[in-house]
């Protein structure tokens, strides 16, 4: 005969809720960490970021070339070249109107700043008289004191600013461009490696994804989706970027603006970054514009006509090019633009919407984290 179970005998089990708390610790200090991460080798994941973007936009060119029996590799590098090549000229070609157009923001704030506080036509109200009066003031007090300081047998001191060294300035602008270039060519070999191998990076990681069947059929259905909707993202935002930088050039053309070409490009180059290259173009153009016309209403002509141009590619051109499968949910990408602007900077404000994606199509092959694919998607 067997006795009976006592509550002694019985298995125990922990309670659920330490378990839980456990876990969420563990993931929130997972997560913890893989920011750091990403922060503190932001100098390696960005130029494999923006390789990788590269030679997703630029696969169907060299494939396209490989079709009339040109090697991937030769052509991987015709291309980058040419691309290199190409940007690097234009840089040049606009670098003294740039350099003037950005000597003109400082003159155009202050003219705005004062036209804003005393409006022309109308006298100086009671604040500005009370604030030339008070600077007034202030600097006859300190002239009486500096006149004074002497007779009390204090002696004055006075302030050297440090001779202007030009070797200072040529060593951080020589730093500098050597930093830019370094990038540059990172970018470039990695865009050029990726191009060149093809598929072989593909099929690798599949192979790497585990012994089953299954979890390589998942892996390669990720990886697609991946490709395809970057791929896809690439062109439009490419296409779109040359349209808008034409299209504001031509524009400001119409208008009379100075340094069209240069608003052209810089409009084209921050079309890429969502919601904030748009503001920026805006708010520069109709400074500048206040600045050449003299007047506020040429100012919000110049830039109102930079932000409709903007308004028309963000919310009828771009959708319009762009699949359904490849939209997402607007407040998503807005605050995972935000986020990762916040961990890299200018560049994770361009990389945002990519890594966004790249994120939905691994959370959508994933059970566990299907409820975040359907977080992120439209």
């Amino acid at each position: 005969m067997h006795s009976p179970q006592t509550d002694e005998n019985l298995p125990r089990t922990a309670p659920d809720g330490p378990v839980d708390v456990r876990n969420v610790s563990l993931v929130v200090l997972a997560t913890l960490a893989g920011l750091y991460t990403l922060h503190w080798a932001s100098a390696v994941f960005i130029p494999v970021m923006v390789g990788l973007l590269f030679s997703y936009a630029l696969s169907p060119v060299v494939a396209w070339l490989e079709a009339f029996r040109i090697p991937r590799v030769v052509s991987a590098a015709v291309l980058i070249l040419g691309i290199v090549g190409g940007v690097g000229a234009t840089v040049y070609a606009l670098a003294d109107d740039a350099s003037k157009l950005v000597e003109t923001l400082p003159a155009a704030a202050r003219k705005l700043h004062d036209v804003v506080r005393s409006p022309p036509g109308r006298p100086d109200n009671t604040l500005t008289t009370v604030q030339k009066a008070a600077a007034q003031i202030e600097q006859a007090a300190e002239e009486t004191t500096q006149a004074a300081a002497p007779s009390r047998g204090v002696q004055r001191v006075q302030i050297v600013k440090s001779r202007f060294d030009i070797k200072d300035h040529l060593w951080s602008g020589t730093l500098g461009v050597l930093a830019t270039l370094s990038q540059v060519g990172m970018v470039s070999l990695i865009t050029f490696f990726l191009l060149a191998s093809g598929d072989q990076f593909r099929r690798k990681l599949v192979k790497l994804a585990g012994p089953t069947l299954g979890r390589k059929k998942i892996t390669l259905q990720a990886m697609n989706q991946i490709h395809d909707q970057i791929q896809r993202y690439m062109l439009v935002q490419l296409f779109t970027s040359v349209l808008v930088g034409v299209a504001t050039w031509l524009c400001f053309l119409a208008i009379g603006l100075e340094n069209a070409a240069v608003w052209g490009v810089a409009a084209g180059v921050l079309d890429l970054i969502p919601y904030i290259g748009s503001v920026i173009i805006g708010a520069g153009s109709a400074l500048v514009g206040f600045l050449q016309f003299g007047s506020l209403e040429m100012a919000l002509l110049v830039g109102g006509s930079s932000l409709v141009i903007h308004a028309v590619e963000a919310f009828l051109l771009t959708p319009w090019l762009t699949s359904r499968a490849n939209q997402m949910n607007p407040v998503a990408i807005f605050v995972g633009v935000l986020a990762w602007g916040w961990l890299w900077g200018i560049w994770g404000l361009l990389l945002g919407v990519p890594i966004l994606v790249v994120i939905k199509a691994i959370c959508d092959r994933i059970e566990d984290f299907k409820p975040v694919g359907e977080f992120l998607g439209d």
